[in-house]
């Protein structure tokens, strides 16, 4: 269970205790929970959402949003800014674009980016609370998932980068813990596959991105990708439910 605390510490600003930090091999252990710690984050939201009156659906996207990233520590959207900053400024160098990364000042690019991302989400989330639809709580566990999926399926350029030790996890519980994953998926039918082809997609489109101009990912990166598939999976859903009859 130590791999699990340690997902929970890494990814949420929920307190658990340092030990489990401090264990040889915890990074790498935490890796098989990333899906789950996304699930604990949407049942708090999930518990959230409940308690705002059913009339006031902007209210509770709003709230939802808020919590969301307070309930993260903006960990990915920090990831998300930086690598919109390197990406436009990085001019397709590579070396420059990993410079870029490292610089705690956020660009324009990166502060539009943060903007659209956190617009899309709140009007996604606020036209799925409207139709009470809930297959809006597998957006953060699929973002999780792929992180999961990335780092075992994708080199990692910085040696001593954050995400550096969870490219030595083991690759069976993470294949236990992404097929788990798109079980609880099914259990949304239809909504569930739109999710879950939303998030494939950013996935490949972003791996693709960053092999071609980085060589594979790095933590930033990987924080951009949990974004987007945020962004991308509530958008679908949002989308598919307006367009129904």
């Amino acid at each position: 269970m130590s791999g699990l605390l340690v997902a929970i510490g890494f990814l949420t600003r929920i307190p658990v205790p340092v030990a489990a930090f401090e264990r040889a091999g915890a990074q790498a252990r935490s890796l098989p929970w990333y899906p789950l710690a996304g699930a604990l984050i949407a049942a708090l939201l999930a518990v959230l959402a409940a308690l705002v009156p059913a009339k006031s659906p902007v209210l509770a996207a709003a709230l939802v949003l808020a919590a969301w990233v307070l309930l993260t520590g903006a960990l990915h959207l920090d990831g998300l800014a930086d690598s919109a900053d390197a990406w436009i400024g990085g001019l397709g160098d590579r070396d420059r674009t990993l410079a870029i990364m490292k610089d705690p000042r956020c660009g324009p690019a990166g502060v539009t980016a943060l903007a659209l991302a956190l617009l899309l989400k709140f009007a996604a989330l606020a036209t799925l609370l409207a139709g009470g639809d809930r297959a809006w709580l597998l957006a953060p566990v699929l973002a999780r998932a792929v992180l999961a999926l990335a780092f075992v399926g994708t080199p990692y350029v910085r040696a001593n980068g954050m995400g550096s030790a969870l490219v030595e996890a083991a690759r069976i519980p993470v294949a236990i813990a992404l097929l788990l994953t798109l079980a609880s998926a099914a259990a949304f039918a239809v909504a569930g596959g739109i999710a879950v082809l939303a998030a494939a997609l950013v996935f490949l489109l972003w791996r693709r991105a960053c092999l071609r101009r980085l060589g594979g990912m790095t933590g930033d990166t990987c924080g951009a990708l949990a974004e987007l598939t945020e962004t991308a999976v509530l958008v679908a859903l949002a989308w598919s439910a307006a367009a129904m009859p």
